[in-house]
């Protein structure tokens, strides 16, 4: 039996202090009148009190009970806050992942980075912390699971550390937790990662020709879809996706659809007389049924980024296929008078400016195929003579 009553503990309210109900269970008072039931347990010689909510809103009787309940999941084993938080519908990580991933995946275009995406929290995330509450998840947890790889695989490791924001930061929107994903101060407590070599490398633009020219000595599918990609500044998913339907040969145009684009934004590529060359060649070489301008190994699928991987490294390069953007970009920069919005507008980049938008309206598509002429010619001119090339407004 209890030692407090009713009555008495509507009198305790008003005297500071803790007051003992008897099995652990105290009315605890503060000085400035906040009231608390809270229940002391010990097992293993190890002391925990937990917290049963506001006496104001919480009767003695009700306070037992909870009492009670705490006693026995710890005499279970279990952890009561956690149960407790369980019971309030707090996901684990790896629920919450799993929440995120279906939520997410259907804006990213990429099938390979969807799979990805959660394959890298299962390798590396939900082993330290996948049934973990999203609520008990802290820096020094996420900390220590990063330290596990940082140097290692610094690449995966930040796409990690990424990842296991996204998820906690969610939580945090949907009231799982008090506070943001703890990610911003893990730097101080990681090494300085070494710095990334042939992240995206890209080639000097002045190697370019050169490169092309070796690029042609001989013909697959895989060098033409290069040879494409470099003479549009197009990216490598862009070139490898590209179907028949989206180009117009008579009008020299490349159209790709807003849902292969990174911006979801359709984006319309004038073929300068190289690229449109390339594309012709395709379509001499094309396999009846095809819907594939540059078509991969298996029929009726498209080229792998493997594939353009492959031709770079048999040419015994280390630079990446993505990395001929920046090369177009540094040769507008350095070697032409076209303005930079021009150069980005070439690339889809989107740039929320009043100058890009302005680019959008006339005649833009002229000054980009001019644009685009003049980087094929540059690319063709293996050992002629770098000349600045003026944008003939």
């Amino acid at each position: 039996m209890g030692k407090l009553t009713a009555t008495g503990v509507r009198a305790a309210l008003s005297k500071p202090g803790r007051h003992m109900d008897g099995d652990g269970l105290f009315l605890v008072v503060g000085a400035r009148g906040s009231a608390s039931w809270v229940v002391r347990v010990q097992k293993g010689g190890r002391r925990r009190d937990f917290g049963l909510g506001s006496a104001r809103k919480v009767g003695l009787s009700l306070a037992r009970t909870r009492a009670a309940e705490v006693r026995s999941q710890v005499e279970a084993g279990l952890d009561p806050v956690v149960q407790r938080r369980k019971a309030a519908g707090i996901p684990t990580f790896r629920q919450a992942a799993a929440l995120v991933h279906a939520e997410h995946k259907k804006t990213w275009r990429n099938g390979k980075h969807q799979a990805q995406w959660l394959r890298t929290l299962e390798v590396y995330a939900f082993p330290a912390i996948g049934d973990r509450l999203v609520s008990e998840i802290d820096g020094p947890t996420v900390r220590d699971l990063l330290g596990e790889i940082w140097l290692d695989k610094p690449e995966t490791a930040r796409r990690v550390r990424q990842r296991v924001g996204a998820v906690l930061d969610w939580a945090f929107s949907k009231g799982h937790r008090s506070e943001e994903a703890p990610m911003r101060s893990l730097s101080k407590g990681l090494p300085r990662q070494p710095k990334r070599a042939g992240h995206l490398a890209a080639m000097p633009f002045t190697d370019v020709p050169a490169f092309m020219t070796r690029l042609r000595e001989k013909e697959t599918f895989g060098r033409m879809a290069l040879e494409a990609a470099i003479l549009t500044a197009a990216r490598s998913g862009e070139i490898r996706g590209a179907t028949w339907s989206e180009v117009d040969l008579e009008k020299a145009l490349w159209t790709v659809p807003a849902k292969r684009m990174k911006a979801g934004r359709e984006h319309v590529v004038p073929l300068s007389p190289a690229a449109k060359r390339v594309f012709q060649r395709a379509a001499a070489l094309r396999t009846e049924g095809s819907p594939f301008v540059f078509p991969g190994s298996r029929r009726n699928k498209g080229m792998s980024d493997n594939t353009l991987v492959k031709v770079l490294r048999d040419m015994d390069e280390t630079v990446t296929a993505h990395g001929f953007r920046s090369s177009f970009r540094d040769w507008v920069s350095e070697e032409t008078t076209f303005q930079g919005e021009l150069a980005e507008a070439a690339l889809a980049h989107t740039i929320e400016n009043k100058v890009e938008a302005a680019y959008r309206r006339g005649n833009l598509l002229e000054k980009r195929r001019k644009l685009m002429d003049a980087w094929s010619s540059y690319c063709g001119n293996a050992g002629a003579k770098v000349i600045r090339i003026a944008d003939h407004q």
